[in-house]
């Protein structure tokens, strides 16, 4: 079970976690969790500059180092990266120190094909512990989670149905889930493009975060 557009009182109790960007502007941020994957994370990149937008890419360490290629796509077109831990870990299973000693890998992954010094965090599944929060928040991450679940990932529901949770329910400043993973490409490659098409049509432009 889960939300696809996220409660305000969900928000309300984890307020130090970036949810939504505040916007009178027709502006919308795409974000993708899981990658890079081959095939697929080539897919939304072609999308994105067919589109000329920008999306944050939640990378999984091992994940870049596995397709370092494919990651560095994703930096020189102008995308912005996030850390997805080194190994998509469920913070809810893992102990706080374990889960900070992985995060750190990844986040150093990062650096050595960057350069920059990356401190937007996504937690796999969206599960993580306070105090795993707190201490991330200390080391001065930003803990982004989101406004809108496509579905992306459920294999329960049908593409139209994934297309339906983002175009019924995105506002202004939303930042909307997919993933580039082979689990949701079935999804994805049907509905990105007619989300793309659909609010740039609008007006709407999409920026990374």
């Amino acid at each position: 079970m889960y939300f696809v557009k996220t409660p305000k009182i969900v928000r309300s109790f984890f307020k130090n976690y970036i949810w939504h960007v505040e916007t009178d502007e027709k502006i919308l941020y795409l974000t993708f969790d899981d990658g890079p994957t081959p095939k697929v994370t080539k897919f939304v990149l072609d999308i994105l500059k067919k589109h000329n937008a920008k999306a944050t890419f939640f990378c999984v360490g091992e994940n870049i180092i596995k397709h370092l290629e494919l990651f560095k796509r994703i930096v020189s077109e102008g995308h912005t990266i996030g850390n997805h831990t080194q190994n998509h870990l469920n913070g809810w299973k893992t102990n706080v120190g374990d889960y900070l000693a992985n995060t750190t890998i990844c986040e150093k992954v990062i650096h050595q094909q960057t350069y920059k010094t990356q401190k937007l965090f996504r937690p796999p599944y969206g599960k993580l512990k306070n105090k795993q929060a707190r201490q991330l928040i200390n080391k001065g991450f930003e803990i982004i989670m989101w406004s809108i679940l496509s579905g992306d990932f459920d294999e329960k529901i049908t593409k139209k149905k994934c297309l339906y949770n983002v175009i019924s329910k995105t506002e202004k400043g939303a930042i909307i889930v997919f993933h580039d993973s082979e689990k949701a490409f079935e999804k994805l490659k049907h509905t990105l493009p007619l989300v793309l098409n659909h609010y740039i049509n609008k007006g709407y432009s999409f920026k990374e975060l």
